[in-house]
């Protein structure tokens, strides 16, 4: 067995004024309950909430006070996300500390909840890095996991855990239960999906095993909730299958074909014929919109992220 205890704090997320404070209290009491744990995670846009008013520079005060945090307990800290600005551009984006208060990676979402995430500009990175002794993590946030392109690139450079916080407070939390355990699953891994409440979501974080099962799903109140997985059982599973069955990842491996929609500059007539990135309006107003974006031919980029309020 190769053990290792990340927490997720599950919390309250105001959208007017600073959570940092809370945060604080937060990781106190969790290593004061629990201080068998090596890891803690926030949800996303936990410390400042879902308003691109509070975006900050990075680095920053933001970062220099969950660096103390992890200094103070020796232990790693992914403080969820916040809105980045860095010049004309905001990122959604997500830092992470090692036991001795330094900052090891930090990553941008690659995939903004548009056309409601509007103003935000994607990241184009990919994040993963290593816990010596333990194993390889990768970092997604919120969207991203709709994409399975994301997470299984992430698995293909060796990420056993997957950090995913998330700002979900819409109707479809369940289908990401489903889209969590899947992505657990086909890429044999831990994942670790933490929502906040309130303006920062509804609650229900989740954790999944390698074999796609759920290990722990919250409710709809404050917890704090230490998870010790064992990193073996992804080995295993990598090697031997899911539940001794299928080993996707393998198999992956074995039958890489030429995934032609992939290729630079391929044409994709029928995701060109969906029309432009919008909210969803009135049947008589899209219909308008699609006429005229087809007599004045304006590229889907300029219909889809025109404002300056974010409402993820």
């Amino acid at each position: 067995m190769k053990p290792f205890t990340i927490a997720g704090i599950q919390m309250r997320v105001s959208a007017t004024q600073s959570n940092l404070e809370m945060m604080k209290l937060k990781l106190d009491i969790t290593m004061h309950l629990y201080p068998s744990v090596q890891m803690v995670m926030f949800s996303e846009l936990c410390a400042y909430g879902p308003l691109t008013y509070y975006a900050q520079e990075v680095p920053g005060a933001f970062e220099k006070e969950m660096q103390a945090m992890a200094k103070k307990y020796a232990i790693w800290l992914l403080p969820g996300s916040i809105f980045e600005k860095d010049g004309d551009k905001i990122y959604n984006t997500a830092t992470v500390i090692n036991p001795n208060g330094e900052i090891v990676t930090r990553y941008r979402k690659m995939f903004p909840f548009y056309p409601f995430e509007v103003g935000i500009t994607p990241g184009n990175e990919f994040c993963t890095f290593e816990v010596p002794n333990v194993g390889i993590f990768g970092v997604s946030i919120c969207y991203d996991m709709w994409f399975p392109e994301t997470v299984r690139t992430l698995a293909v450079m060796g990420a056993e855990v997957i950090l995913h916080p998330t700002m979900t407070g819409t109707m479809d939390r369940e289908i990401e239960h489903s889209i969590a355990q899947t992505m657990a699953a086909v890429n044999q891994c831990f994942f670790f999906d933490i929502n906040g409440l309130e303006t920062g979501g509804i609650g229900c974080s989740t954790v999944c095993g390698p074999d796609g099962r759920i290990m722990y799903k919250a409710g709809a109140t404050e917890e704090i909730f230490p998870i010790e997985i064992d990193m073996e059982r992804v080995k295993r599973s990598r090697e031997l299958g899911v539940m001794r069955l299928g080993q996707p990842l393998k198999s992956f491996r074995d039958n890489l074909g030429d995934f032609s929609i992939y290729a630079p500059g391929a044409k994709h007539p029928y995701l060109d014929s969906l029309g432009p990135l919008i909210k969803p309006t009135k049947v008589d107003k899209l219909e308008k919109l699609k006429k005229l974006e087809s007599e004045i031919e304006l590229p889907v980029s300029v219909m889809s992220y025109k404002g300056d309020h974010n409402d993820n």
